[in-house]
């Protein structure tokens, strides 16, 4: 029985997907599994039963990743799986950027008690919300993950010359990507040709604050900028002083902070980009059967700090699922030490990523808990598993 502890509220969509083999707890330290949206784990001490968590989202800045890996948790988001959500608030953020519509709105709402006055006074005062339209201008998106591509292939059907940047840009990703998008080389690139740029990538201590006065001074005037990936990827002095000079036009932005609020030209959103209810169970179903895979089959698939490795499970084979450092001449100590203890090794996979490695034998044989503590005392050797 494995039990699974949630930390914020998740749809019930997906945790209906757990089985009579779990339960869902209330309590953290007997967890083997926790399900996370935004709530903050920097400061929680995690249980030696916890092998998993899953962030029903793609963002994992509240999740302490190196402290996971030490102890052998891993930790999955959910890439893809909220996409039509953000792309959808980009495309709104995209005409929010152009035409005055939340001004607007704020503005007739104080008309509110004149009466017939009203429709004179709106043709009277629409004038000081005008605003160009997206179809013959150019944008470029920086970052072409599953966000990314969705938004450049909507906004090239809107008639928008879109150009993307992507230096990491996956073979999977490509064949999405419409072949009508312009592939750009460089930053510079999209800063000199772009009327708009939406930003796409994650934040990093290479990415955090890359749009600063430098960048803005290499883009188009009165460029206009979208950000519904992280706040701290735009440096918001540098963006007010642009917007106070005339450099940018406006900036449309899902993670406010206190200093743009108020601001000319700026349209604070409340991060509203994934919060859809479709998002949050596409999100949760995703979490959900990942955690499962790797509960049951010990599978990876889209974790933020360990390889991917899957394999298809044999009928009467015991599976042993090892993670470990990612030091040469392991797999051979693996293998021999599992070889000594009379067990026959069927299949395997092992895959590395950065300083920690993950390796899987399906085998033959009684696997002794003596065979398991052998593993475990190896200097590698983060965490042991036997799923029989």
């Amino acid at each position: 029985m494995y039990q699974i502890h949630c930390l914020n509220k998740i749809s019930p969509i997906g945790t209906g997907r757990f089985g009579e083999n779990y339960t869902i707890g209330a309590e953290l330290n007997q967890a083997n599994a926790v399900l996370v949206r935004s709530a903050a784990m920097h400061d929680m001490d995690l249980p030696e039963s916890l092998l998993a968590i899953a962030r029903a989202g793609a963002g994992v800045n509240n999740i302490p990743l190196d402290k996971c890996s030490e102890q052998g948790i891993v930790v999955f988001n959910t890439p893809g799986a909220n996409a039509n959500a953000v792309k959808e608030l980009v495309l709104c953020g995209l005409l929010l950027a152009s035409r005055k519509v939340a001004k607007g709105i704020e503005w007739v709402n104080t008309l509110k008690g004149q009466g017939d006055e009203v429709g004179k006074l709106v043709e009277k005062g629409k004038s000081a919300f005008v605003g160009p339209e997206i179809c013959g201008k150019s944008l470029g998106v920086i970052g072409l993950g599953a966000i990314g591509i969705l938004v450049a292939n909507a906004a090239e059907a809107l008639g928008m010359t879109v150009y993307g940047y992507d230096p990491y840009l996956s073979v999977d990703a490509a064949w999405g990507l419409s072949s009508n998008i312009h592939h750009a080389r460089a930053l510079d690139e999209i800063y000199a040709n772009c009327d708009y740029i939406t930003l796409h990538l994650p934040q990093t201590a290479d990415t955090k604050g890359m749009i600063n006065a430098e960048a803005l001074e290499k883009m188009k005037d009165g460029v206009r900028i979208l950000n519904f990936a992280r706040g701290g990827l735009v440096n918001s002095a540098d963006l007010i002083a642009a917007l106070e000079s005339g450099k940018a036009a406006s900036y449309v932005t899902d993670f406010p902070d206190d200093a743009l609020l108020g601001t000319e030209g700026v349209t604070p959103i409340p991060h509203l980009g994934a919060s859809t209810p479709e998002s949050e169970d596409n999100c949760a179903c995703m979490a959900v059967d990942q955690v499962k895979d790797y509960l049951e089959n010990g599978n990876i698939r889209n974790s933020v700090n360990m390889p991917a490795v899957s394999m298809a499970r044999a009928p009467g084979l015991t599976r042993i699922c090892i993670l470990h450092r990612n030091v040469p001449n392991t797999i051979s100590q693996f293998s021999g030490a599992v070889g000594a203890a009379g067990v026959n090794i069927e299949n395997m996979q092992s895959m590395s990523r950065g300083e920690y490695a993950y390796t899987i034998f399906d085998v033959s044989g009684d696997v002794s808990s003596g065979a398991v503590a052998g593993l475990q005392a190896m200097e590698s050797i983060i965490r042991v598993r036997v799923i029989r």
